[in-house]
């Protein structure tokens, strides 16, 4: 596993002062555009599906969708998007969030979790942690059991590891790196 960090983190690009001045953007698009890097991820994570008996997998719009997908064909389970408000049609499930700079709501299909599925959560970051916590909420909601959390990045100084232990209820929290 040393080895897929070490090529992992070498295929994220520090880019300075973006979307703002003082902050640090972990751009992940040369780790996509590399087919051993995304190769590796992909990998990675459809282990921890496996280790933790996953039967479905939800990703997190909008980079969530990009790393997750591609995990739940690879472990043999189905993927299931969780958008933000407004952009799935039919019966949906909502779950709102407070942002530091306001309120957010993410929606899935009503029908695609049920009693029996064990999910497992895909995104590319954790950072502060709301739109972690807010999906843990809908698939409880939505009747299914949350088998974990897996990102590929932690920004650990951001605290969000504290604020979803509680909503995690002793499901795992796995981030393939820290910083």
């Amino acid at each position: 596993m040393t080895d897929v960090k070490e090529l992992l983190l070498s295929r994220i690009r520090d880019v300075p002062d973006y979307p703002k001045a003082g902050v640090m953007f972990k751009d992940i698009t040369p780790l996509l555009a590399d087919p051993t890097a995304f190769t590796a991820l992909t990998g990675a994570l459809a282990d921890l599906c496996v280790e933790h008996g996953a039967t479905k997998i939800v990703g997190l719009e909008a980079r969530g969708f990009i790393l997750a997908a591609p995990v739940a064909v690879r472990a043999g389970v189905g993927f299931i998007p969780v958008r933000k408000a407004g952009k799935l049609p039919g019966a949906t499930l909502a779950q709102s969030y407070e942002l530091e700079y306001g309120n957010a709501e993410i929606e899935v299909h009503a029908e695609d979790l049920a009693a029996g599925d064990r999910v497992l959560v895909i995104d590319d970051v954790l950072a502060t942690g709301g739109t972690a916590e807010a999906s843990l909420q809908l698939i409880r909601r939505a009747g299914a059991e949350v088998a974990g959390l897996a990102v590929l990045m932690e920004l650990g100084f951001l605290g969000g590891r504290a604020r979803l232990e509680p909503a995690l209820l002793g499901a795992p929290l796995e981030a393939l790196l820290t910083v």
